[in-house]
């Protein structure tokens, strides 16, 4: 029994020192990690911030774009709208002579 007192405490802190010495080098390790993956992001974000230009350049095309062909079928829109009244209005004068 004495042996059981004696042994199992060395046991437990020897078990205990190899997970605090794994936990450590766990840890050093991460660290290297985060390091390149925040190289790796602030790489990509460089770039991304070089083609913010030209994108700029393409959202401002497209909403010019857009803006001309909605006047365009505004415009149509407006003369068929335009014609179908005159012919009911054409019809309307014709059924009451």
């Amino acid at each position: 029994m004495n042996f059981w007192l004696d042994f199992l405490p060395l046991i437990i802190y020897i078990l205990l020192i190899i997970f605090l010495i794994i936990g450590i080098i766990l840890g050093v390790k991460f660290i290297i990690t985060l390091d390149k993956i925040e190289k790796v992001v602030k790489d990509v974000n460089d770039k991304v911030q070089t083609l913010n230009g030209f994108f700029h350049i393409i959202d401002y095309t497209t909403d010019k774009i857009a803006l001309v062909t909605d006047k365009v079928v505004d415009g149509i829109a407006s003369i068929f709208h335009k014609i179908r009244f005159n012919r009911k209005k054409k019809k309307i004068e014709k059924e009451s002579e």
